[in-house]
């Protein structure tokens, strides 16, 4: 190989996200979110066709969105614990909804599109990771079409993809088992 990048390697050999639980305050500044919003729009996007937007929910929004989340949770026939669990999905410093924005296009399928939404996710928290925050891309009840519609305005045809949570890191939280590699690849010749 010509060009290699050990620090590049290595981060993406160790990367692991940073449960909501582990994040606290302060989130990244406006600068800064901005920066790392720069970063997960470099993504694959055939057609250049841009098919994600942002919706950046910040402290006070979280504060006003969360009993209604709760709510929600209740409304969908969660139990006591949903209800709490749902309470408590806002208490990341910030989190950033990625929404689907599907172009109309005849070369493009929405089904590509929507996968470049989703890698807008990953490179969102890989960009907040290498930037020293910790981060975790979750969904949830808040990334219901009902709710996602009725408060973090959502259109019609979009969807959140993910809600990304970002604060400072707490402790390095252990790593997951891996999939074995050899057992999930086929070779071809």
């Amino acid at each position: 190989m010509e060009y290699t990048d050990p620090a590049t390697l290595s981060f993406l050999r160790n990367r692991r996200s940073h449960p909501p639980r582990m994040l606290s305050g302060p989130a990244p500044s406006h600068d800064e979110l901005m920066a790392l919003l720069e970063l997960a729009a470099r993504v694959p996007d055939h057609g250049k066709l841009e098919p994600w937007r942002f919706v950046v929910l910040e402290r006070a929004a979280l504060d006003r969105l969360a009993p209604l989340l709760a709510a929600h949770a209740a409304a969908q026939g969660g139990d006591e614990a949903a209800v709490e669990k749902a309470r408590s999905a806002f208490d990341s410093p910030v989190i950033v909804a990625v929404v689907s924005a599907p172009v109309e296009s005849p070369k493009v399928p929405q089904w590509e599109q929507f996968l470049s939404s989703g890698a807008v996710c990953l490179e969102l928290v890989n960009a907040a990771l290498a930037s020293g925050y910790g981060a975790a891309w979750l969904t949830g009840p808040a990334a219901q079409a009902s709710f996602a519609h009725a408060h973090l305005g959502v259109a019609e045809g979009e969807q959140v993809v993910g809600l990304i949570h970002i604060g400072q890191r707490g402790a390095t939280p252990p790593d997951r088992p891996r999939p074995d590699i050899s057992s999930k690849t086929t070779f071809l010749k």
